[in-house]
């Protein structure tokens, strides 16, 4: 082919491109959407509330021109054939907001439309030129032959009032005619007429998930039943557990969450301290789960029976608390899968079972399933999710996860998906400390709630930071933060052989950072005597009984209770998204405001972050959150002591002394009592 040839055929070539690409140019939008809020990456996954949450909604709009547009918020429920509708209000700079309230549990959608409404941008300029005094002859005219065009069109709907309006402007001029066109009703019967022209919609719906107040505002106790007998030597019961319960709801603990409590195989079975060898008594690990007894859908036989088990979510029940039980994905060797289903398990090439680890350490009593093994899908996969459902059929509907980072992503979205489908009441914790990114990613699945970074976190501005991150940053809308202050594997260095002070701080902190809390038994009695490598508690529950001295001198359990009936008063406390720093000039004190979305309830928190020494600082009152000028009053209530007293201006003083007490919480209403 010549060269004149070729160049010819690319010419064609080009223009029919030019063509095809003009053509989807005249069929594009004619208006823009973009960032929404709340969205979780564009609607991939779900936002997460909590039911009689009001859902602020606010976008980008905007097309080209002058001209205002309208945008309307549009929401159902999933199960519902029809959607809502509310006008968004316009907050400049093509920013546009609406709300509306999460009524009942389940999953909700929204969307969010804009269009040219040719009446509204009529009016506004109709109102534009009688401000001026230039309104023409013509100008009624348009206004009078638009709202004929609405009446006239075949589909509209009409209730008879937009043509009552039609039919009184042919009678009027003038001024009359004029403020018809501008009144209230004219503009509210065009905008039900209104075709929409160049009507545009979000691409992808967005999932908003409206769960029960216990998945965002819950505090936890965490014990070992078989701890419970108040005798070393004697294996406790779950009848020993039901007479713990009024002491632990007397702290005001509204969820008793216990580790596995199946049965415990022998193979390699761990001492005391982890120790590898265990004597004849010794109970082994709860998280080697599975004997001759039964595996994850049975009881450890000690414990007690499944008549038991229903006495003690009972019990529970009857002192306002909720049963959670731990599901660890994992077995002993002795589990019955292995001899009932050798393909779901890692074996290596001398026909041993391959043991868990994580190089160095290695856990010789337990071996981890292979989810994507030659029999494993879907046998092992929906084996999995019966065990959830065989405990949900026994009264549980809240489950911490062991380590769910260690199993698929694709697993864990299908399981809580299909579980939830049956069972929207169902929480999941997630035991995940791994790296934030997939902590994320576990809970913008399904999980709908968290261990997080906050054991680690214990300087000022490692807790700003984090909670400024959780708060107000991207994973407000999905990640739900669970404060544990300890846990029977973390023995945090900061409450290491720790005065009594340092249990205040971090009981402080996790009551009103978060609405959601919880401890291991043992924190209210500041046990903190760490093992050898200063990871974990020294004689562990893990492996051992302990008989715990309630009465221990020194305890916080007084405190504990006074911070969780102060949680249950102040609505403020119960979400970790109420929370904003401010100014205490001094870098151990954390001073921080907790406010409801209205301001009906404020609380302000400092703390001494120091559990040794006596710290001091002026620190700002924020007057201006109250719409008060500098020298303003408020009237403050400490919560801790009951007594009232005003502070007026924005600086004050305070010393914070851990012999004493090394926090404060105060509640702020003003002089009028608004």
């Amino acid at each position: 082919m010549s060269l004149a040839a070729q160049f010819d055929r690319s010419r064609k070539r080009d223009g029919r491109a030019l063509r095809d690409a003009a053509l989807a140019a005249t069929l594009a939008p004619r208006f823009v959407i973009e960032g929404v809020t709340p969205s979780v990456e564009g609607g991939r996954f779900p936002v997460k509330r909590i039911v009689g949450d009001t859902l602020t909604v606010e976008a980008d709009a905007f097309g080209e021109g002058h001209d205002r547009i309208a945008v309307a918020l549009r929401w159902k429920r999933e199960d519902e054939r029809n959607w809502r509708e509310t006008r968004m209000e316009w907050l400049g700079n093509d920013r546009w907001r609406a709300a509306f309230k999460l009524q009942t549990h389940g999953v909700y959608l929204f969307t969010i439309e804009a269009w040219r409404d040719e009446f509204a941008i009529y009016r506004d300029h109709l109102a534009k030129k009688q401000a001026a005094g230039v309104v023409e002859p013509v100008d009624i005219e348009e206004g009078r032959r638009l709202i004929n065009r609405l009446i006239e069109r075949p589909d509209a709907l009409l209730d008879g009032s937009l043509a009552d309006i039609a039919e009184r402007l042919t009678r009027l001029e003038g001024g009359d005619a004029v403020a018809l066109l501008l009144d209230t009703e004219t503009s509210q019967a065009a905008a039900a007429a209104d075709p929409r022209a160049h009507r545009v919609t979000l691409e992808r719906s967005v999932y908003v998930e409206a769960e029960r107040k216990e998945a965002g505002f819950a505090s936890w106790y965490e014990l070992f039943p078989r701890s419970q007998s108040n005798d070393p030597a004697r294996h406790g019961t779950f009848d020993d557990v039901i007479r713990r319960l009024p002491a632990i709801a007397g702290m005001g603990f509204d969820v008793l969450y216990m580790p596995p409590i199946h049965p415990i195989g022998l193979t390699n079975r761990k001492g005391p301290n982890n120790t590898l060898t265990a004597g004849p008594d010794d109970p082994g690990s709860p998280y080697a789960i599975g004997s001759a007894a039964g595996g994850h859908d049975a009881i450890h036989p000690e414990l007690g029976t499944f008549d038991d088990f229903h006495r003690l979510v009972e019990a529970c029940a009857s002192h306002g608390m909720e049963v959670a039980l731990d599901i660890a994905i994992q077995a002993s060797p002795d589990h019955p899968w292995l001899k009932q289903h050798p393909d779901w398990f890692d074996w290596l090439p001398d026909g041993t079972i391959r043991f868990a680890e994580n190089p160095p350490k290695k856990y010789e009593d337990i071996v981890n399933v292979d989810f994507y093994a030659a029999g494993a899908k879907p046998a092992l996969w929906e084996a999995l999710r019966d065990v959830f459902l065989f405990w949900i059929g026994h009264g549980v509907k809240l489950f911490r996860v062991d380590n769910p980072h260690t199993k698929p992503l694709p697993f864990w979205e299908w399981l809580i998906a299909d579980i939830r489908r049956q069972h929207p009441e169902v929480v999941f914790l997630a035991e995940a400390f791994t790296t934030p990114k997939v902590t994320y990613r576990l809970a913008k699945i399904g999980y709908n709630q968290s261990y997080t970074y906050f054991t680690w976190r214990n300087s000022k501005q490692e807790l700003q930071d984090y909670f400024t991150e959780l708060s107000h940053g991207a994973p407000r809308d999905f990640f739900r933060p669970h404060l544990f202050v300890n846990t029977p594997d973390i023995n945090p260095d900061f409450l290491q052989d720790a005065p009594r002070a340092a249990f205040l701080i971090r009981a402080v902190l996790a009551t009103t950072l978060s609405g959601l809390w919880g401890m291991y038994n043992g924190f209210e009695i500041c046990e903190g005597r760490p093992d050898a490598r200063r990871k974990e508690y020294a004689d562990s529950e893990k492996y051992q009984l302990v008989a715990w001295d309630w009465d221990r001198p020194g305890n916080i359990i007084s405190e504990i209770a006074a911070l969780n009936r102060i949680r249950r008063e102040n609505p403020a406390l119960q979400s970790h998204l109420t929370t904003a720093f401010h100014n205490a000039w001094n870098d151990q004190i954390l001073y921080y405001e907790k406010a409801t979305p209205d301001r009906s309830n404020v609380l302000l928190i400092m703390v001494n972050l120091d559990p040794h020494h006596a710290q001091e600082c002026h620190f700002e009152v924020p007057l201006w959150n109250f719409g008060l000028p500098d020298d303003g009053t408020v009237i403050v209530e400490d919560l801790l002591h009951g007594y009232r007293f005003p502070w007026s201006g924005k600086t004050h003083w305070i010393r914070l002394d851990p012999a004493q007490m090394p926090f404060a919480i105060w509640r702020l209403t003003l002089p009028n009592g608004e």
